[in-house]
């Protein structure tokens, strides 16, 4: 099986494996136990922290240990629910991941904003621009890059919009690290990731908040991470995230990223010359090198998945917190595109030990499903 669906979730590469190992049996104790062995641990932890706060920018006690990106998203919505003026607004993008949009409609309600994108899958900064011009939000959440499309979006102008009317912003950046350069995201006021898109293991993800500031946290038990998460840190998995990101970003420096985005141009450029009427979603924006979001030219996406599978292709719908749901894409919906046209997009998501020979494997079993799936429409038509 050819595994496109590394947007959902990457295999745990050995690098990773072999740090959770070590760590395992290297740091037994509870970090925030005062003997050797707990010392021992709470070192590792510290390093740790070191070692993320280096690579985002920021200061070591900005970062908050997490069992995801799901945790990290709902404690800073939870954070400002319970500390900001009843009155004041929080504007989020409208195409965030589940978690993002899920807990702001738990806790914001009616003082929930949407910033529109366009066409093209891209936050609409003429209209953030123009509105913060007139008003003032308690925050400002945009993800740096979407899980469906793979639509990088412009987080550092954001970033540079908000400050200059002095109001916090929030990116999601669990599509961005591990596949582009951390570098300059520690210089966001929030900023949330998880391992396992990027070859970490499953349940570690961080929350950078500005450590000078209070964050309400939404475990409460405990005064591990400095008041901000109850719960004995995992240390073994928090090396393995950083064993990865360490291992991601080396490759990022040699540019193996940039080659991997002409493999993911080649197969666009085969894909939409062999598949008429097909179309890349987003096409016209920046976008990462993994991620091809597709609306294909006939056949429901379940058709495709089926025929895929069977061909020895995992591939997805979009967001795998949704798949299995009636209803189109929001994301898809935020863009403008039809819910029939929704129905019909594919997300194929490489990652970093997809070769260039599988997204051709790709291509062919595409252009051969098609040719099944026209037959089949024709023979019904006949």
């Amino acid at each position: 099986m050819i595994y496109f669906d590394h947007n959902a979730t990457a295999p745990v590469m050995r690098e990773a494996r072999e740090a959770w190992l070590d760590a395992t049996e290297r740091f037994s104790g509870n970090p925030s136990s005062p003997h050797q062995i707990g010392s021992c641990a709470g070192a590792a932890l510290r390093e740790a922290r070191e070692k993320m706060a280096h690579f985002l920018g920021c200061h070591p006690g900005d970062i908050v240990w997490t069992s995801g990106a799901t945790e990290a998203n709902n404690t800073l919505m939870h954070h400002f629910g319970r500390t900001l003026d009843a009155k004041i607004e929080v504007w989020v993008s409208a195409i965030e991941h589940p978690c993002v949009v899920e807990s702001a409609q738990l806790y914001f309600g009616r003082r929930l904003k949407w910033i529109p994108v366009t066409h093209d899958g891209a936050v609409d900064l003429d209209w953030l621009t123009a509105e913060l011009a007139d008003a003032r939000p308690g925050l400002v959440a945009v993800m740096a890059a979407n899980n469906e499309t793979g639509v990088i979006q412009p987080w550092r102008e954001i970033l540079a919009i908000c400050r200059s009317y002095e109001v916090p912003f929030f990116t999601d950046a669990v599509q961005w690290l591990g596949k582009m350069p951390a570098k300059s995201l520690g210089e966001c006021d929030y900023v949330s990731g998880a391992a396992h898109k990027f070859g970490g293991p499953r349940g570690i993800g961080f929350l950078k908040a500005p450590h000078r500031k209070p964050l309400t946290p939404l475990l409460v038990g405990g005064k591990q991470e400095s008041g901000h998460r109850a719960g004995t840190e995992n240390v073994a998995m928090v090396v393995a995230l950083l064993a990865a990101l360490e291992f991601r970003e080396r490759q990022m420096a040699r540019g193996e990223h940039t080659l991997r985005s002409v493999w993911r141009e080649n197969f666009e450029k085969t894909f939409l010359k062999n598949l008429p009427g097909a179309t890349v979603v987003g096409a016209n924006s920046p976008r990462l090198w993994n991620t091809v979001s597709a609306l294909m030219p006939e056949g429901a996406q379940l058709r495709w998945l089926s025929k895929l599978d069977k061909a020895g292709f995992a591939v997805s719908t979009g967001s795998a917190c949704t798949t299995g749901k009636e209803e189109p894409s929001h994301v898809l919906a935020a863009m403008h595109f039809k819910p029939a046209e929704a129905h019909r997009v594919l997300r194929f998501s490489s990652g970093w030990e997809t070769t260039e020979a599988d997204w051709d494997a790709l291509s062919k079993a595409l252009i051969k499903v098609h040719g099944e799936l026209h037959h089949a429409k024709a023979t019904v038509a006949a």
